[in-house]
């Protein structure tokens, strides 16, 4: 038997169990920066990290769930860019100039995280059918914090948006990506047709469609509120 890729053959210590963990998490991360999650199988992601796939077994419960704990860290890590990225809260402009703003904040931070989207796009009808209940119990846990924190921040923009409004605006944020996702990714077949028919790019149909999509969504919110 030979070592594995953190230069031991088995994790007995917390430390190497934490290590082993974070090398099949770096490879899951490294495969999907290449092709979608769902071309990428078990066996492959256990022969990029050099362990059998029983062995990648034993530090998480499935396929779906090495993915899912990419999702996580990267949601979390969005958040953060996010954040820094809202800055200090601008004063409100003409109507509904701040709240077009942030949503275009969000639009251009997902834009500018592909490995993020494709995870959404994939969360609910691929990677969660396949987990146990325990680790549904945690991921479903961290996602509702990750929502939540979305809102907080949203709200941090736009105070007179109350908090239900804004957690609406969260879960829509998961919906539309994960709904539009996917066309922004045509097969070379499809992606031919749409230059014939003098379409724009699947990118741009998505940038556009991502952006109006999280405008119309937060403006629509606020102008609820106050015909309220």
């Amino acid at each position: 038997m030979t070592a594995g890729p953190c230069g031991f053959r088995r994790a007995r210590r917390p430390e190497q169990v934490a290590a082993r963990r974070a090398a099949i998490l770096e490879a899951a991360v490294a495969m999907l920066r290449e092709r979608p999650v769902a071309e990428i199988s078990l066996r492959e992601l256990s022969d990029q990290v050099g362990l059998a796939k029983s062995n990648v077994l034993r530090y998480f419960d499935s396929r779906e769930a090495i993915f899912l704990e990419v999702l996580d860290r990267a949601w979390e890590a969005w958040l953060d860019g996010l954040a820094v990225s809202f800055g200090t809260p601008s004063k409100t402009g003409p109507e509904y100039r701040r709240e077009v703003e942030v949503a275009s904040a969000v639009a251009r931070a997902l834009l500018a995280d592909p490995l993020l989207c494709e995870l959404i796009s994939a969360m609910a009808g691929v990677l969660e059918r396949n987990i146990s209940v325990d680790f549904a119990r945690t991921f479903k846990r961290r996602a509702a914090e990750h929502s939540g924190r979305l809102a907080a921040l949203v709200r941090a923009q736009l105070p007179h948006l109350d908090q239900l409004a804004a957690l609406h605006f969260a879960g829509a944020v998961i919906v539309i990506v994960a709904g539009m996702w996917p066309y922004s990714r045509p097969t070379e077949a499809v992606a031919v047709v749409m230059g014939e028919l003098g379409m724009p790019s699947a990118r741009e149909m998505f940038t556009v469609a991502l952006t109006d999509g999280l405008i119309n969504q937060l403006v629509g919110l606020v102008a609820r509120a106050s015909a309220g």
